[in-house]
Protein backbone atom coordinates (compact mmCIF):
# COMPACT_ATOMS: atom_id res chain seq x y z
CA UNK A 1 0.00 0.00 0.00
CA UNK A 2 1.15 3.41 -0.55
CA UNK A 3 2.60 5.56 2.71
CA UNK A 4 1.83 9.08 3.48
CA UNK A 5 4.65 11.17 4.90
CA UNK A 6 2.42 11.71 8.06
CA UNK A 7 2.88 9.60 10.40
CA UNK A 8 -0.45 10.31 11.81
CA UNK A 9 -2.34 8.49 9.15
CA UNK A 10 -0.93 5.28 9.96
CA UNK A 11 0.81 4.68 6.95
CA UNK A 12 -1.59 4.88 4.44
CA UNK A 13 -2.24 6.92 1.38
CA UNK A 14 -5.79 6.54 1.10
CA UNK A 15 -8.61 4.46 1.98
CA UNK A 16 -8.53 2.58 -0.89
CA UNK A 17 -4.55 1.23 -1.75
CA UNK A 18 -3.79 0.32 -5.44
CA UNK A 19 -1.61 -2.21 -4.67
CA UNK A 20 -4.05 -3.62 -2.25
CA UNK A 21 -6.95 -3.68 -4.92
CA UNK A 22 -4.45 -5.61 -7.25
CA UNK A 23 -3.52 -8.34 -4.43
CA UNK A 24 -7.46 -8.39 -4.01
CA UNK A 25 -7.81 -9.27 -7.68
CA UNK A 26 -5.08 -11.79 -7.80
CA UNK A 27 -6.95 -13.20 -4.38
CA UNK A 28 -9.95 -13.19 -6.59
CA UNK A 29 -9.13 -14.59 -10.07
CA UNK A 30 -7.27 -17.63 -8.06
CA UNK A 31 -10.39 -17.89 -6.22
CA UNK A 32 -12.15 -19.08 -9.85
CA UNK A 33 -10.02 -22.06 -9.88
CA UNK A 34 -12.31 -25.49 -9.43
CA UNK A 35 -12.30 -27.05 -6.03
CA UNK A 36 -13.84 -29.91 -4.91
CA UNK A 37 -17.59 -28.86 -5.94
CA UNK A 38 -19.17 -26.48 -8.72
CA UNK A 39 -20.62 -23.63 -7.78
CA UNK A 40 -23.53 -22.01 -9.45
CA UNK A 41 -22.37 -18.52 -10.97
CA UNK A 42 -23.95 -16.64 -7.85
CA UNK A 43 -22.07 -18.71 -5.26
CA UNK A 44 -18.83 -18.18 -7.33
CA UNK A 45 -18.96 -14.37 -7.31
CA UNK A 46 -20.08 -14.61 -3.35
CA UNK A 47 -16.90 -16.68 -2.88
CA UNK A 48 -14.69 -14.33 -5.47
CA UNK A 49 -15.75 -11.18 -3.47
CA UNK A 50 -15.08 -12.74 0.31
CA UNK A 51 -11.58 -13.89 -1.07
CA UNK A 52 -10.17 -10.75 -2.48
CA UNK A 53 -11.71 -9.27 0.47
CA UNK A 54 -9.13 -11.62 2.33
CA UNK A 55 -6.47 -10.79 -0.10
CA UNK A 56 -7.38 -6.80 0.56
CA UNK A 57 -7.17 -7.85 4.37
CA UNK A 58 -3.61 -9.38 4.23
CA UNK A 59 -1.84 -6.55 2.19
CA UNK A 60 -3.43 -3.95 4.56
CA UNK A 61 -2.45 -6.46 7.82
CA UNK A 62 1.45 -6.70 5.66
CA UNK A 63 1.59 -2.82 5.11
CA UNK A 64 0.18 -1.69 8.61
CA UNK A 65 3.40 -3.85 9.97
CA UNK A 66 5.54 -2.47 8.01
CA UNK A 67 4.41 1.22 8.21
CA UNK A 68 4.56 0.44 12.22
CA UNK A 69 8.35 -1.05 11.59
CA UNK A 70 9.38 1.97 9.50
CA UNK A 71 10.28 -0.36 6.49
CA UNK A 72 7.74 0.93 4.31
CA UNK A 73 9.22 3.89 1.67
CA UNK A 74 7.91 7.05 2.74
CA UNK A 75 7.26 8.70 -0.92
CA UNK A 76 3.84 8.19 -2.50
CA UNK A 77 3.16 5.80 -5.17
CA UNK A 78 4.19 7.32 -8.49
CA UNK A 79 1.64 7.78 -10.37
CA UNK A 80 2.62 5.59 -13.65
CA UNK A 81 2.81 2.72 -10.99
CA UNK A 82 -0.17 3.25 -9.56
CA UNK A 83 -1.83 3.11 -13.49
CA UNK A 84 0.03 0.21 -14.38
CA UNK A 85 -1.50 -1.33 -11.30
CA UNK A 86 -4.90 -0.53 -12.01
CA UNK A 87 -4.51 -1.83 -15.32
CA UNK A 88 -2.80 -5.26 -13.99
CA UNK A 89 -5.73 -5.82 -11.58
CA UNK A 90 -7.89 -5.46 -14.78
CA UNK A 91 -6.07 -7.38 -16.56
CA UNK A 92 -6.41 -10.18 -14.07
CA UNK A 93 -9.70 -10.10 -13.48
CA UNK A 94 -11.28 -10.29 -16.91
CA UNK A 95 -8.39 -13.37 -17.90
CA UNK A 96 -9.92 -15.44 -14.66
CA UNK A 97 -13.11 -14.66 -16.04
CA UNK A 98 -12.48 -15.51 -19.41
CA UNK A 99 -11.58 -18.75 -17.47
CA UNK A 100 -14.06 -19.20 -15.15
CA UNK A 101 -16.36 -21.00 -17.02
CA UNK A 102 -13.94 -23.86 -18.39
CA UNK A 103 -12.56 -24.56 -15.22
CA UNK A 104 -16.10 -25.01 -13.36
CA UNK A 105 -16.95 -27.14 -16.57
CA UNK A 106 -14.05 -29.36 -15.83
CA UNK A 107 -15.72 -30.36 -12.19
CA UNK A 108 -19.00 -30.21 -14.30
CA UNK A 109 -17.41 -33.05 -16.43
CA UNK A 110 -16.55 -35.25 -13.80
CA UNK A 111 -19.78 -35.02 -12.39
CA UNK A 112 -21.42 -35.92 -15.68
CA UNK A 113 -23.16 -32.45 -15.44
CA UNK A 114 -24.32 -29.96 -18.26
CA UNK A 115 -22.03 -26.79 -18.67
CA UNK A 116 -22.35 -23.49 -17.72
CA UNK A 117 -24.18 -21.09 -19.80
CA UNK A 118 -22.03 -18.12 -21.58
CA UNK A 119 -23.45 -15.61 -18.94
CA UNK A 120 -21.77 -17.23 -16.11
CA UNK A 121 -18.68 -14.84 -16.10
CA UNK A 122 -20.72 -11.97 -16.16
CA UNK A 123 -23.10 -12.94 -12.72
CA UNK A 124 -19.56 -14.16 -11.06
CA UNK A 125 -18.29 -10.09 -11.76
CA UNK A 126 -21.23 -8.26 -10.99
CA UNK A 127 -21.93 -10.47 -7.69
CA UNK A 128 -17.94 -10.35 -6.54
CA UNK A 129 -18.04 -6.40 -6.85
CA UNK A 130 -20.99 -6.78 -4.36
CA UNK A 131 -19.85 -8.60 -2.49
CA UNK A 132 -16.13 -6.71 -2.33
CA UNK A 133 -17.51 -3.68 -2.20
CA UNK A 134 -19.26 -3.71 1.67
CA UNK A 135 -15.68 -5.53 2.75
CA UNK A 136 -13.88 -2.01 1.50
CA UNK A 137 -16.41 -0.19 3.46
CA UNK A 138 -15.94 -2.14 6.62
CA UNK A 139 -11.52 -2.09 6.33
CA UNK A 140 -12.13 2.03 6.12
CA UNK A 141 -14.73 1.59 9.14
CA UNK A 142 -11.86 -0.36 10.80
CA UNK A 143 -9.01 1.75 9.94
CA UNK A 144 -10.43 4.74 11.18
CA UNK A 145 -11.21 3.12 14.54
CA UNK A 146 -7.70 2.32 14.35
CA UNK A 147 -6.93 5.69 13.95
CA UNK A 148 -9.27 6.84 16.73
CA UNK A 149 -7.73 4.72 19.31
CA UNK A 150 -4.20 5.25 18.00
CA UNK A 151 -4.72 9.38 19.02
CA UNK A 152 -6.32 8.33 22.30
CA UNK A 153 -3.79 6.08 23.11
CA UNK A 154 -0.88 8.62 22.12
CA UNK A 155 -1.76 11.08 25.27
CA UNK A 156 -0.24 8.36 27.65
CA UNK A 157 2.26 5.71 25.20
CA UNK A 158 4.68 6.78 22.19
CA UNK A 159 3.48 6.63 19.22
CA UNK A 160 4.25 3.57 18.03
CA UNK A 161 3.70 1.67 20.87
CA UNK A 162 -0.18 3.18 20.67
CA UNK A 163 -0.55 2.43 17.03
CA UNK A 164 0.26 -1.14 18.12
CA UNK A 165 -2.18 -1.30 20.90
CA UNK A 166 -4.91 1.08 18.90
CA UNK A 167 -4.61 -2.14 16.32
CA UNK A 168 -5.19 -5.01 19.33
CA UNK A 169 -8.30 -3.07 20.64
CA UNK A 170 -10.17 -2.58 17.59
CA UNK A 171 -9.88 -5.87 16.53
CA UNK A 172 -10.88 -7.19 19.77
CA UNK A 173 -14.16 -4.98 19.92
CA UNK A 174 -14.87 -6.37 16.01
CA UNK A 175 -14.20 -9.99 17.47
CA UNK A 176 -16.53 -9.40 20.34
CA UNK A 177 -18.99 -7.84 18.61
CA UNK A 178 -19.08 -10.12 15.49
CA UNK A 179 -18.92 -13.17 17.80
CA UNK A 180 -20.82 -12.20 20.80
CA UNK A 181 -23.61 -10.11 18.41
CA UNK A 182 -23.64 -10.71 15.08
CA UNK A 183 -22.78 -14.64 15.30
CA UNK A 184 -25.05 -15.30 17.92
CA UNK A 185 -27.61 -13.93 16.53
CA UNK A 186 -27.44 -15.77 13.40
CA UNK A 187 -27.77 -18.98 15.13
CA UNK A 188 -30.04 -18.36 17.48
CA UNK A 189 -32.45 -17.38 13.98
CA UNK A 190 -30.95 -20.71 12.44
CA UNK A 191 -31.74 -22.63 15.65
CA UNK A 192 -35.57 -21.40 16.09
CA UNK A 193 -36.23 -21.70 12.59
CA UNK A 194 -34.85 -25.44 12.73
CA UNK A 195 -37.00 -25.81 15.77
CA UNK A 196 -40.32 -24.60 14.16
CA UNK A 197 -39.80 -26.79 11.25
CA UNK A 198 -38.78 -29.69 13.07
CA UNK A 199 -42.66 -29.23 14.56
CA UNK A 200 -44.44 -29.33 11.21
CA UNK A 201 -46.27 -31.99 10.52
CA UNK A 202 -46.43 -32.56 6.33
CA UNK A 203 -50.19 -32.59 5.35
CA UNK A 204 -49.80 -35.56 3.19
CA UNK A 205 -47.93 -37.50 6.45
CA UNK A 206 -50.46 -39.42 8.03
CA UNK A 207 -49.40 -41.34 11.21
CA UNK A 208 -48.06 -44.98 10.17
CA UNK A 209 -50.61 -47.87 10.01
CA UNK A 210 -48.12 -50.54 10.77
CA UNK A 211 -47.69 -51.25 14.62
CA UNK A 212 -43.83 -51.95 13.87
CA UNK A 213 -42.22 -48.24 14.03
CA UNK A 214 -42.75 -45.82 16.84
CA UNK A 215 -46.16 -43.05 16.91
CA UNK A 216 -48.12 -46.09 15.02
CA UNK A 217 -50.54 -48.50 16.89
CA UNK A 218 -49.66 -49.44 20.66
CA UNK A 219 -46.48 -46.75 20.60
CA UNK A 220 -45.83 -45.02 23.38
CA UNK A 221 -44.23 -42.63 21.32
CA UNK A 222 -46.64 -39.58 20.16
CA UNK A 223 -46.41 -38.99 16.51
CA UNK A 224 -45.84 -35.44 17.26
CA UNK A 225 -42.93 -35.95 18.86
CA UNK A 226 -40.85 -37.98 16.65
CA UNK A 227 -40.04 -34.43 14.88
CA UNK A 228 -39.73 -33.56 11.05
CA UNK A 229 -37.58 -36.30 9.90
CA UNK A 230 -38.44 -39.00 12.75
CA UNK A 231 -42.16 -39.14 11.11
CA UNK A 232 -40.83 -39.05 7.41
CA UNK A 233 -38.42 -41.92 8.56
CA UNK A 234 -41.02 -44.18 10.47
CA UNK A 235 -43.81 -43.57 7.91
CA UNK A 236 -41.41 -44.51 4.62
CA UNK A 237 -39.35 -47.58 3.25
CA UNK A 238 -40.62 -50.18 2.03
CA UNK A 239 -43.24 -52.87 3.04
CA UNK A 240 -42.88 -56.78 4.37
CA UNK A 241 -45.33 -57.18 0.65
CA UNK A 242 -42.89 -54.66 -1.30
CA UNK A 243 -39.60 -56.59 -0.01
CA UNK A 244 -41.61 -59.95 -0.55
CA UNK A 245 -42.17 -58.96 -3.94
CA UNK A 246 -38.35 -58.06 -4.93
CA UNK A 247 -37.18 -61.16 -3.86
CA UNK A 248 -40.07 -63.55 -4.85
CA UNK A 249 -40.36 -64.92 -1.23
CA UNK A 250 -41.87 -64.35 2.02
CA UNK A 251 -39.92 -61.56 3.92
CA UNK A 252 -40.48 -59.29 6.96
CA UNK A 253 -41.88 -56.20 7.84
CA UNK A 254 -38.55 -53.75 9.23
CA UNK A 255 -38.91 -52.32 12.23
CA UNK A 256 -38.23 -48.56 12.83
CA UNK A 257 -37.71 -46.90 16.50
CA UNK A 258 -36.73 -43.30 16.67
CA UNK A 259 -37.10 -40.90 19.71
CA UNK A 260 -37.27 -37.16 18.74
CA UNK A 261 -35.47 -34.50 20.35
CA UNK A 262 -39.14 -33.37 22.53
CA UNK A 263 -39.91 -36.92 24.00
CA UNK A 264 -37.84 -36.38 26.93
CA UNK A 265 -35.50 -33.92 28.52
CA UNK A 266 -32.06 -36.18 28.76
CA UNK A 267 -30.22 -38.01 26.88
CA UNK A 268 -30.46 -41.01 28.74
CA UNK A 269 -34.17 -41.04 29.50
CA UNK A 270 -34.51 -40.64 25.23
CA UNK A 271 -32.13 -43.79 25.25
CA UNK A 272 -34.23 -45.58 27.83
CA UNK A 273 -37.16 -44.50 26.05
CA UNK A 274 -35.89 -45.56 22.69
CA UNK A 275 -34.85 -49.25 24.60
CA UNK A 276 -38.07 -50.02 25.99
CA UNK A 277 -39.65 -49.55 22.40
CA UNK A 278 -37.30 -52.15 21.08
CA UNK A 279 -38.26 -54.44 23.77
CA UNK A 280 -41.61 -53.49 23.05
CA UNK A 281 -41.48 -54.45 19.82
CA UNK A 282 -39.31 -57.82 19.86
CA UNK A 283 -36.29 -56.29 18.04
CA UNK A 284 -34.31 -58.87 20.03
CA UNK A 285 -35.61 -61.47 18.30
CA UNK A 286 -34.53 -60.19 15.05
CA UNK A 287 -31.37 -61.31 12.86
CA UNK A 288 -29.96 -58.04 12.35
CA UNK A 289 -30.35 -54.52 14.88
CA UNK A 290 -28.72 -51.30 13.70
CA UNK A 291 -28.11 -48.37 15.50
CA UNK A 292 -28.13 -45.29 13.29
CA UNK A 293 -27.40 -42.02 14.61
CA UNK A 294 -29.25 -39.25 12.41
CA UNK A 295 -27.13 -36.05 10.95
CA UNK A 296 -27.20 -33.31 12.93
CA UNK A 297 -30.97 -32.27 11.66
CA UNK A 298 -32.48 -35.68 13.11
CA UNK A 299 -32.49 -37.03 9.42
CA UNK A 300 -31.70 -40.37 8.37
CA UNK A 301 -30.98 -41.05 4.54
CA UNK A 302 -33.33 -43.65 2.74
CA UNK A 303 -30.60 -44.65 0.72
CA UNK A 304 -28.67 -46.42 3.63
CA UNK A 305 -31.46 -47.52 5.54
CA UNK A 306 -33.50 -49.14 2.47
CA UNK A 307 -30.98 -50.97 0.81
CA UNK A 308 -30.78 -52.63 4.87
CA UNK A 309 -34.54 -53.43 4.70
CA UNK A 310 -33.72 -54.67 1.07
CA UNK A 311 -30.83 -56.92 1.60
CA UNK A 312 -31.69 -58.18 5.16
CA UNK A 313 -35.79 -59.54 3.65
CA UNK A 314 -36.99 -57.26 6.35
CA UNK A 315 -35.45 -59.71 9.26
CA UNK A 316 -33.76 -56.18 10.51
CA UNK A 317 -34.62 -53.34 12.98
CA UNK A 318 -33.15 -50.04 13.36
CA UNK A 319 -33.20 -47.16 16.05
CA UNK A 320 -32.55 -44.07 16.23
CA UNK A 321 -32.49 -41.17 18.52
CA UNK A 322 -32.56 -37.12 17.68
CA UNK A 323 -29.92 -35.20 19.36
CA UNK A 324 -30.31 -31.95 17.41
CA UNK A 325 -32.70 -29.56 15.12
CA UNK A 326 -29.50 -27.95 13.21
CA UNK A 327 -28.37 -29.57 9.97
CA UNK A 328 -24.81 -31.41 10.20
CA UNK A 329 -22.44 -28.56 8.82
CA UNK A 330 -24.18 -25.56 11.40
CA UNK A 331 -23.93 -28.45 14.41
CA UNK A 332 -20.12 -28.71 13.15
CA UNK A 333 -20.00 -25.12 13.93
CA UNK A 334 -21.66 -24.76 17.28
CA UNK A 335 -21.28 -27.77 18.92
CA UNK A 336 -19.99 -30.91 17.16
CA UNK A 337 -19.58 -33.12 20.47
CA UNK A 338 -23.26 -31.63 21.15
CA UNK A 339 -24.46 -35.77 20.24
CA UNK A 340 -22.00 -37.33 22.10
CA UNK A 341 -23.82 -37.69 25.12
CA UNK A 342 -26.80 -38.97 22.97
CA UNK A 343 -24.81 -41.25 20.87
CA UNK A 344 -23.25 -42.95 24.06
CA UNK A 345 -26.27 -43.27 25.97
CA UNK A 346 -28.04 -45.41 23.40
CA UNK A 347 -25.18 -47.56 22.32
CA UNK A 348 -24.81 -48.49 26.34
CA UNK A 349 -28.03 -49.25 27.10
CA UNK A 350 -28.44 -51.30 24.02
CA UNK A 351 -25.00 -52.97 24.40
CA UNK A 352 -25.37 -54.09 28.16
CA UNK A 353 -28.84 -55.85 27.51
CA UNK A 354 -27.49 -57.11 24.16
CA UNK A 355 -24.37 -58.82 25.45
CA UNK A 356 -26.73 -60.90 28.28
CA UNK A 357 -28.28 -62.26 25.60
CA UNK A 358 -27.12 -66.11 24.32
CA UNK A 359 -24.75 -65.73 21.27
CA UNK A 360 -26.61 -67.60 19.41
CA UNK A 361 -29.93 -66.62 20.57
CA UNK A 362 -29.45 -62.54 19.32
CA UNK A 363 -29.24 -60.41 16.34
CA UNK A 364 -26.03 -59.04 14.96
CA UNK A 365 -25.56 -55.79 15.92
CA UNK A 366 -24.32 -53.13 13.93
CA UNK A 367 -23.65 -49.32 13.81
CA UNK A 368 -24.29 -46.32 11.10
CA UNK A 369 -23.82 -42.96 10.64
CA UNK A 370 -23.96 -40.64 8.08
CA UNK A 371 -21.55 -37.40 8.29
CA UNK A 372 -22.01 -35.84 11.60
CA UNK A 373 -23.75 -39.01 12.88
CA UNK A 374 -20.71 -41.36 11.58
CA UNK A 375 -18.88 -38.93 13.89
CA UNK A 376 -20.88 -39.45 16.43
CA UNK A 377 -20.94 -43.05 16.57
CA UNK A 378 -17.29 -43.67 15.95
CA UNK A 379 -16.43 -41.09 19.59
CA UNK A 380 -18.68 -43.37 21.00
CA UNK A 381 -17.66 -46.91 20.42
CA UNK A 382 -15.32 -48.53 23.24
CA UNK A 383 -13.21 -50.75 20.59
CA UNK A 384 -10.63 -51.63 23.87
CA UNK A 385 -14.06 -52.91 25.75
CA UNK A 386 -15.38 -54.40 22.61
CA UNK A 387 -12.71 -57.18 22.05
CA UNK A 388 -14.54 -59.99 24.93
CA UNK A 389 -18.22 -59.59 23.27
CA UNK A 390 -17.52 -57.44 19.68
CA UNK A 391 -20.52 -56.03 17.71
CA UNK A 392 -20.34 -57.37 14.14
CA UNK A 393 -19.61 -53.91 12.49
CA UNK A 394 -20.35 -50.46 11.66
CA UNK A 395 -20.88 -48.71 8.44
CA UNK A 396 -19.80 -45.31 8.07
CA UNK A 397 -20.91 -42.93 5.21
CA UNK A 398 -19.16 -39.67 4.59
CA UNK A 399 -17.13 -39.39 7.94
CA UNK A 400 -16.40 -36.11 8.38
CA UNK A 401 -12.75 -34.17 8.84
CA UNK A 402 -13.16 -33.62 12.40
CA UNK A 403 -13.72 -37.42 13.36
CA UNK A 404 -10.32 -38.65 14.57
CA UNK A 405 -10.90 -42.47 13.56
CA UNK A 406 -11.24 -41.13 10.15
CA UNK A 407 -8.29 -39.26 10.14
CA UNK A 408 -6.14 -42.16 11.56
CA UNK A 409 -7.55 -44.52 8.68
CA UNK A 410 -6.18 -41.98 6.65
CA UNK A 411 -2.72 -41.35 8.10
CA UNK A 412 -1.79 -44.83 8.68
CA UNK A 413 -3.07 -46.19 5.31
CA UNK A 414 -0.53 -48.24 2.75
CA UNK A 415 1.65 -46.01 1.06
CA UNK A 416 0.64 -47.39 -2.43
CA UNK A 417 -3.06 -46.42 -1.59
CA UNK A 418 -4.73 -42.61 -2.29
CA UNK A 419 -6.16 -40.90 1.00
CA UNK A 420 -9.63 -41.01 -0.57
CA UNK A 421 -9.87 -44.39 -0.63
CA UNK A 422 -7.45 -45.89 1.58
CA UNK A 423 -5.96 -48.95 2.84
CA UNK A 424 -5.85 -49.75 6.38
CA UNK A 425 -3.59 -52.85 8.15
CA UNK A 426 -4.44 -56.22 6.06
CA UNK A 427 -8.26 -55.27 5.60
CA UNK A 428 -9.69 -57.72 8.51
CA UNK A 429 -10.80 -55.14 10.51
CA UNK A 430 -11.58 -51.95 8.43
CA UNK A 431 -12.11 -51.48 4.74
CA UNK A 432 -13.16 -48.27 2.54
CA UNK A 433 -14.49 -47.98 -0.70
CA UNK A 434 -15.91 -45.00 -2.67
CA UNK A 435 -18.38 -44.98 -6.38
CA UNK A 436 -15.90 -48.09 -7.63
CA UNK A 437 -15.65 -50.24 -5.02
CA UNK A 438 -12.25 -50.78 -3.44
CA UNK A 439 -13.58 -53.41 -0.73
CA UNK A 440 -12.56 -56.47 -2.22
CA UNK A 441 -8.52 -55.27 -2.34
CA UNK A 442 -7.48 -57.16 0.29
CA UNK A 443 -5.99 -60.85 0.23
CA UNK A 444 -7.03 -61.39 4.61
CA UNK A 445 -10.45 -62.74 5.27
CA UNK A 446 -12.32 -60.46 7.81
CA UNK A 447 -12.32 -60.54 11.46
CA UNK A 448 -15.10 -60.87 13.57
CA UNK A 449 -15.87 -56.95 13.57
CA UNK A 450 -16.37 -55.37 10.03
CA UNK A 451 -15.79 -51.75 9.70
CA UNK A 452 -17.06 -49.96 6.28
CA UNK A 453 -16.35 -46.44 5.31
CA UNK A 454 -17.90 -45.33 2.49
CA UNK A 455 -16.57 -41.60 1.02
CA UNK A 456 -16.26 -40.37 -2.33
CA UNK A 457 -13.61 -38.64 -3.11
CA UNK A 458 -15.10 -34.92 -4.30
CA UNK A 459 -16.88 -34.63 -0.64
CA UNK A 460 -16.09 -31.98 1.16
CA UNK A 461 -17.45 -32.39 4.54
CA UNK A 462 -15.08 -35.73 5.06
CA UNK A 463 -12.14 -33.77 3.19
CA UNK A 464 -12.09 -30.35 4.29
CA UNK A 465 -8.84 -29.18 6.86
CA UNK A 466 -7.80 -26.34 8.47
CA UNK A 467 -4.43 -26.98 7.33
CA UNK A 468 -5.06 -26.48 3.63
CA UNK A 469 -4.69 -22.90 4.60
CA UNK A 470 -0.83 -23.46 4.65
CA UNK A 471 -0.43 -27.52 3.03
CA UNK A 472 -1.14 -29.24 0.24
CA UNK A 473 -3.25 -31.99 1.32
CA UNK A 474 -2.87 -35.83 0.15
CA UNK A 475 -5.79 -36.35 -1.83
CA UNK A 476 -4.57 -34.02 -4.18
CA UNK A 477 -1.45 -35.66 -5.28
CA UNK A 478 -3.47 -38.77 -7.14
CA UNK A 479 -6.99 -37.70 -7.14
CA UNK A 480 -9.96 -39.56 -6.94
CA UNK A 481 -12.27 -39.63 -10.48
CA UNK A 482 -14.78 -36.95 -8.92
CA UNK A 483 -12.29 -34.36 -8.84
CA UNK A 484 -10.94 -31.90 -11.85
CA UNK A 485 -8.22 -32.13 -12.80
CA UNK A 486 -7.45 -28.73 -13.13
CA UNK A 487 -7.85 -28.27 -8.86
CA UNK A 488 -4.61 -27.09 -8.42
CA UNK A 489 -4.37 -26.08 -4.83
CA UNK A 490 -3.29 -22.26 -3.56
CA UNK A 491 -2.46 -21.76 0.36
CA UNK A 492 -5.88 -20.03 1.65
CA UNK A 493 -7.63 -19.89 -1.57
CA UNK A 494 -8.23 -23.72 -0.97
CA UNK A 495 -8.66 -23.02 2.26
CA UNK A 496 -11.83 -20.83 1.92
CA UNK A 497 -12.98 -22.71 -1.51
CA UNK A 498 -13.63 -26.49 0.33
CA UNK A 499 -15.10 -24.58 3.66
CA UNK A 500 -17.73 -23.37 0.97
CA UNK A 501 -17.81 -26.17 -0.70
CA UNK A 502 -19.46 -27.65 2.25
CA UNK A 503 -21.80 -25.74 2.12
CA UNK A 504 -23.24 -26.87 -1.18
CA UNK A 505 -21.99 -30.46 -1.29
CA UNK A 506 -25.72 -31.32 -1.77
CA UNK A 507 -27.67 -31.72 -4.44
CA UNK A 508 -26.21 -33.69 -7.01
CA UNK A 509 -27.03 -37.62 -6.38
CA UNK A 510 -23.78 -39.94 -5.91
CA UNK A 511 -21.02 -36.76 -5.81
CA UNK A 512 -20.04 -34.30 -2.96
CA UNK A 513 -21.68 -35.18 0.24
CA UNK A 514 -24.88 -36.94 -1.38
CA UNK A 515 -24.85 -40.58 -1.01
CA UNK A 516 -26.38 -42.40 -3.40
CA UNK A 517 -28.21 -45.94 -2.81
CA UNK A 518 -27.01 -47.84 -5.36
CA UNK A 519 -22.87 -47.22 -3.69
CA UNK A 520 -25.13 -48.11 -0.44
CA UNK A 521 -26.04 -51.39 -1.55
CA UNK A 522 -22.32 -53.06 -1.97
CA UNK A 523 -21.33 -51.80 1.03
CA UNK A 524 -24.30 -52.95 3.23
CA UNK A 525 -23.52 -56.06 1.83
CA UNK A 526 -20.02 -56.13 2.78
CA UNK A 527 -20.52 -54.99 6.18
CA UNK A 528 -23.28 -57.70 6.63
CA UNK A 529 -22.45 -60.64 4.25
CA UNK A 530 -25.67 -62.06 3.58
CA UNK A 531 -26.41 -65.51 2.72
CA UNK A 532 -25.91 -66.24 -1.17
CA UNK A 533 -25.66 -62.77 -1.81
CA UNK A 534 -24.81 -62.19 -5.12
CA UNK A 535 -23.73 -59.75 -7.93
CA UNK A 536 -26.72 -59.87 -9.67
CA UNK A 537 -28.62 -59.53 -6.56
CA UNK A 538 -26.48 -56.05 -6.35
CA UNK A 539 -27.51 -55.01 -9.89
CA UNK A 540 -31.18 -55.87 -9.64
CA UNK A 541 -31.78 -53.70 -6.35
CA UNK A 542 -29.71 -50.91 -8.00
CA UNK A 543 -31.93 -51.06 -10.76
CA UNK A 544 -35.04 -51.77 -8.06
CA UNK A 545 -34.06 -48.14 -6.21
CA UNK A 546 -33.09 -46.31 -8.79
CA UNK A 547 -35.47 -43.63 -8.26
CA UNK A 548 -35.02 -43.38 -4.69
CA UNK A 549 -34.56 -39.60 -4.08
CA UNK A 550 -33.01 -38.97 -0.68
CA UNK A 551 -35.16 -36.14 0.48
Amino acid sequence: MSVETSANRFGFERVVSTPGLFVAAVFFALSLTPSLVPRPPELQGALGGAVAGVGYLLWWVVASLAAWLGAAPRAPLPRGLARALWAASGLVVVAALAKAGDWQNSIRIAWSLEPLDESAPLRIALIGCAVFAPVLLVGALFRRLVLFLKRIKRTVLPPRLAALSGFIVATLLVVAVVDGVAVRAVLRGIDHSAKVADGLVAPDLAPPASPLVSGGPGSPLAWQDLGRWGRSFVASGPSADDIAGFWDAPAKAPIRVYVGLNAAATPEARARLAFDELVRLGVFERAVLVIAMPTGSGWLDPGGVDTLDYITRGDVATVAVQYSYLPSHVSVLVDPTHGVAESQALFDVIYRHWTTLPRDARPRLYLHGLSLGAFLSQETLPLLDLYADPIDGALWTGSPYLSEFWRRVQRQRHADSPAWRPRFGDGSLIRTMNQQGGLERFDADWGPMRFVFLQYASDPIVFFDRSLAWRRPAWLDERGPDVSLAMRWIPLVTFCQVGLDMGIALGTLGYGHDYAARHYIPAWAATLAPPGWTDEDERRLAAHLADLVPR
